[in-house]
């Protein structure tokens, strides 16, 4: 209490001064020094910081935490998913199969061109619909082989880090029907050797990229029109494929039972792996047939455990491939996804 200079009890009694005056003196004195004893203004702690040790806190970060695709490989139930035009970019085409079909798709196959940006708008709008995405990713150009050595790693990387980044689940079927000749990555223009290479060497930029939300879909064509195109060269490993998705439609002069349309392809797939198959693509010709041929799909699919769902193309193209192409073949399509068996809440797969 510097600067303060107490006198003796003693002294003052002998200037025979008032007691009560010496006693207020005493007071004064003693509070005045421990006001004086800071020289910063008393704090009013009702406003103070609650972190006043060190410097200011920064906020606190949430962790990364990649989707976990894991409980959709093998759900309980089956997948009940549509290939329809326009959608998932917009959800009017989803509410409208729902108001057809009786039920609302729980997977949703669309397509994108090599060198197509990433839609994240389509993907978000199928995970808000309750619906996984499927994109069947279609490389047209460059050649397989050239992607395979690297022509496309700038655009791959920067599609990997989109899907990293928005984080929701997303299906990619690469290069479908590969074992056709209809298409550029087909038998008549690539390799199986560049096949494998390209697939491989994209499945890994993704991994390096972190995208470990995807589910990769391996999808030839039924091999009945080419039963002399062996698929094990064209198969990439088990540590680079989660799902096999056969692509095989009910046409008119063709397989008209669910064993006879898909069981060669499944029989020969189950030489080399035990992975899920998902039937990515499938109709039924218009005509007198349809009806039945859509109870053949439901009943095939729900009594083969090998067969985890089906995408309907609800399209016209080559043929009416759609579930209300007529009054009797809705009807059918209505009745058989009416089961609870089909289509289920990916939440709790």
């Amino acid at each position: 209490m510097k600067g303060i200079r107490f006198t003796s009890f003693w002294t003052i009694r002998q200037t025979k001064i008032p007691f009560r005056v010496v006693a207020a003196l005493l007071v004064w004195l003693l509070v005045g020094s421990l006001v004086g004893c800071t020289s910063e203004p008393v704090s009013d702690h009702s406003k103070a910081p609650t972190n006043t040790v060190g410097p200011a806190a920064e906020p606190i970060e949430e962790a990364f935490v990649p989707f976990d695709v894991r409980p959709l490989l093998r759900p309980t139930r089956k997948y009940f998913g549509a290939a329809l035009d326009g959608a998932p970019a917009s959800i009017r085409p989803v509410k409208d199969y729902a108001s057809k079909a009786g039920k609302q798709p729980n997977m949703l196959l669309y397509y994108a061109a090599w060198g197509d940006e990433f839609d994240s708008h389509a993907v978000k709008n199928a995970r808000a619909m309750g619906a996984l995405p499927v994109m069947a990713w279609e490389p047209f150009e460059p050649s397989i082989a050239d992607i395979a050595e690297g022509a496309s790693d700038d655009y791959i990387r920067e599609f990997a880090a989109a899907v990293q980044t928005l984080n929701l689940p997303l299906a990619i079927s690469l290069a479908h029907e590969m074992n056709g000749f209809w298409y550029p990555w087909g038998t008549e223009k690539t390799s199986p050797i560049d096949f494998v290479q390209a697939w491989r060497h994209i499945h890994n930029i993704f991994l390096d990229a972190g995208a470990t939300n995807v589910i990769w879909v391996w999808s030839p064509n039924i091999i009945n029109p080419m039963p002399h195109v062996p698929l094990r060269p064209l198969y990439p490993g088990d540590s680079y494929v989660d799902w096999i998705g056969v692509v095989g439609y009910y046409e008119e002069g063709g397989p008209s039972t669910f064993s006879r349309l898909f069981g060669p392809t499944k029989a020969t797939v189950r030489k080399f792996t035990s992975k899920p198959i998902l039937i990515l693509e499938t109709g039924a010709e218009d005509g007198w047939r349809k009806p039945k041929d859509i109870a053949d799909l439901f009943q095939g699919v729900a009594a083969s455990p090998d067969f985890i769902g089906f995408n309907w193309f609800n399209y016209v193209k080559r043929a009416d491939w759609r579930i209300d192409s007529d009054p009797s073949a809705l009807a059918q399509f209505k009745k058989y996804a009416h089961n609870d068996l089909f289509g289920f809440d990916l939440n709790s797969p």
